[in-house]
C-alpha cells in the first residue's frame, strides 16, 4: 500500500475488490457505491440556486470522496476504487441537478438500506468507518460555501436546511439517534 492508502497496482485493486465485495449482493455493493455520489447531490441542492456555490460544493464533495482513499477501512478504499473505476470506464449513472421532491427520503431509505446491507456483511468497524466517510462527504458539501458562493469561514455555522440535512443523514446513518 502506498501512503496514500491507495493500492500500488491495478492487480491489488482488482483483489481488493474480491476480497470486500465477497458478500455484497450486486445490488447492495452498487448502493454501497453510489450512495456518497447521491449525498453529494442532495448536499449541495440544499441552499441557494447560486452557481459558484454549488460548484464550490461540488468540487469539496468530490474531495470528500477521493479522502475516503486514505481511511483505513479497506471497505471504504474499495468503494472509493469502485466509484473511480465506474467512471474512468464510463457507466456511472447520470446525475440529475435538480432533485425532484421525495427524492431525500429516498435517500433516507437508501441510506438505511445501506445500514443493514453493512450490518449483515460488514466488521463493525468497517461499518463504522463507511457511515463516517459518507457522513463526512455530506458535511464537506455542507461546510464548503457560504451563501455567495464564497469558502466559508471555519467555524461558520451551516445554514438551518444543512443543518437538517446532515442530522437526518446521521439518523439515517445509524450515527445519531433521533430525538
Amino acid at each position: 500500500m502506498s501512503h496514500t492508502g491507495s493500492p500500488d497496482s491495478p492487480g491489488a485493486t482488482h483483489g481488493m475488490w474480491r476480497a470486500t465485495t465477497a458478500g455484497y449482493a450486486a445490488d447492495e455493493w452498487q448502493l454501497l457505491i453510489r450512495l456518497p455520489g447521491r449525498v453529494i447531490v442532495a448536499a449541495s441542492s440544499t441552499g441557494s440556486d447560486n452557481p459558484v456555490r454549488a460548484v464550490t460544493e461540488g468540487l469539496a464533495g468530490l474531495d470528500g470522496i477521493a479522502a475516503g482513499r486514505s481511511f483505513d477501512s479497506e471497505l471504504v478504499r474499495a468503494v472509493v476504487a469502485a466509484i473511480y473505476a465506474e467512471s474512468d470506464d464510463g457507466h456511472s449513472a447520470p446525475v440529475r441537478p435538480d432533485p425532484p421532491d421525495g427524492e431525500l427520503a429516498e435517500l433516507l431509505r437508501s441510506c438505511r438500506s445501506a445500514v443493514g446491507a453493512l450490518a449483515r456483511q460488514a466488521d463493525p468497524a468497517d461499518s463504522a468507518a463507511y457511515r463516517q466517510w459518507v457522513q463526512s462527504v455530506a458535511a464537506r458539501v455542507c461546510r464548503a460555501a457560504g451563501p455567495d458562493g464564497r469558502p466559508r469561514p471555519f467555524g461558520d455555522p451551516v445554514d438551518p436546511a444543512q443543518r437538517r440535512l446532515l442530522d437526518q443523514l446521521g439518523e439515517a446513518l445509524g450515527l445519531r439517534s433521533a430525538g
